[in-house]
């Protein structure tokens, strides 16, 4: 059913599209013709203004044809992270990869091309379906601004797809952590290092002893933590005064999440102390776990809608936040799904064509599931 010929030179099109993050309007003001000419009502929300992004979040609708239809949605993240400008995809037919220069991007448009494909489908088959919303979120990968800022009370779907992991099609992420993210501030004190260093208080030197001091990477099966940037000092001849760690905490348990968040704060406080200098930290919460169960009815939707295609669904925890862990906190069910892609953020990124076809067709075969009323 699916036409794979169509679902690549569409998901090749879009990858061409640049759309870094807060940059996404290009591919946006594509995805709102092509939703259009697919008969979809199509808006763009103001969650732009608010994230500082040139474009909104894309909600789009179809009218249902079925009555009785649990109204559902359907969710992928439009931006990509860098280096994603340029992007030249080269595919052999059994896979699709870039030059090697940049990402792929099929993190998250393999999920956009999938989608654009099921409705295309839709509309040719005149499959029976119930209202169908779709939304293209921004700056996912920055810290789900777009999901943050889209007003879920303004959606009629009751439980929603997020097509956006990495792994085989059949993958179901029914549980994802919280995130902490943290910002630690070291002060010390300037003086010439030539001279009289010996009057400074060398604050690179202090985060160094706290970051020996602190246990980075995998804490537990739920749990990790990291330092990602290290920035400070102004020239090699000055004792550095300033110098700041930017990290993360993220557990599937909020407890831990506090414990190690924590434990963090605590070394960099009190190796200041011991230098005689001083450490500001700031902890902000980017986003709250979920935790869905097998009798979750957005769940035995997506198994049954795997089965029926002939593979095995696999439910798994993830260690990675998406739009999910925002809607679910606003109380609106959603189940993350995988696309295929894999080696996500690196410049070996690449998808399967398989996994481009299984996707479509696992969009096709939730509409059926919910169409026929078996869940």
């Amino acid at each position: 059913m699916v036409n794979e010929k169509r679902l690549i030179e569409s998901f090749v099109e879009l990858v061409k599209i640049d759309s870094v993050s807060r940059e996404e309007k290009k591919i946006a003001d594509f995805l709102v013709k092509k939703l259009k000419d697919l008969g979809l009502e199509v808006i763009v929300d103001q969650a732009g203004e608010k994230v500082k992004s040139n474009s909104g979040n894309i909600i789009a609708r179809l009218k249902g044809n079925k009555d009785k239809a649990i109204p559902i949605m359907f969710s992928a993240h439009m931006d990509t992270v860098v280096p994603g400008k340029n992007i030249n995809p080269l595919c052999d037919g059994e896979k699709i990869i870039s030059d090697g220069k940049t990402i792929l991007g099929a993190d998250d448009k393999a999920a956009i091309a999938a989608l654009l494909e099921a409705l295309y489908i839709i509309k040719e088959k005149n499959i029976s379906h119930g209202d169908i919303e779709i939304v293209f979120s921004i700056c996912e990968e920055i810290g789900l601004h777009g999901a943050k800022n889209l007003d879920i009370s303004s959606l009629n779907a009751r439980i929603a797809f997020v097509l956006d992991a990495g792994g085989q099609v059949g993958k179901i992420i029914t549980t994802a952590p919280s995130q902490n993210s943290l910002e630690i501030i070291i002060y010390g004190k300037s003086a010439h290092a030539g001279s009289n260093p010996e009057e400074g208080i060398n604050a690179i030197q202090v985060a160094g002893f706290a970051l020996s001091r602190m246990k980075l990477g995998r804490i537990d099966e739920e749990t990790t933590t990291n330092i990602g940037i290290i920035s400070g000092g102004k020239a090699t001849n000055i004792v550095p005064d300033e110098v700041t760690l930017e990290g993360e905490v993220r557990s599937r348990k909020e407890e831990k999440l506090d414990k190690y968040t924590e434990q963090l704060k605590k070394i960099a406080e009190d190796t200041a102390q011991e230098f005689k200098a001083k450490a500001e930290v700031k902890i902000n919460r980017e986003y709250y776990c979920y935790n869905l169960s097998t009798d979750d009815q957005v769940v035995k939707i997506a198994t049954k809608a795997i089965k029926d295609m002939g593979l095995q669904p696999l439910l798994c925890p993830s260690g990675g936040g998406s739009d999910a862990n925002v809607f679910n906190k606003k109380g609106f069910p959603s189940v993350v799904l995988a696309v295929g892609m894999e080696k996500v953020h690196t410049l070996e990124e690449y998808i399967l064509v398989k996994n481009l076809k299984n996707t479509a067709g696992c969009i096709l075969s939730i509409v059926n599931t919910v169409t026929s009323g078996e869940n």
